[in-house]
């Protein structure tokens, strides 16, 4: 067996995020509904920073 890991992804849960907003308005997050640091236009999910740290904490990959 090979226990060497480098170079292989073994968690495939998708990293992508929308684009930053250089200020206000920012959209609200979807769960607690506090300002995120994403542009109010964004189309899409958004989350504050807190509840996009649970969410990771949550989906991240074990073991």
């Amino acid at each position: 067996m090979n226990d060497d890991v480098t170079g292989r992804d073994y968690c495939l849960v998708g990293t992508d995020h929308p684009p930053k907003a250089d200020g206000p308005p920012y959209a609200a997050c979807v769960l607690c509904q506090e300002p995120t640091e994403y542009p109010e236009s964004y189309k899409g999910i958004t989350l504050c920073p807190v509840c996009e740290w649970r969410e990771a904490e949550r989906t991240s990959c074990s073991g």
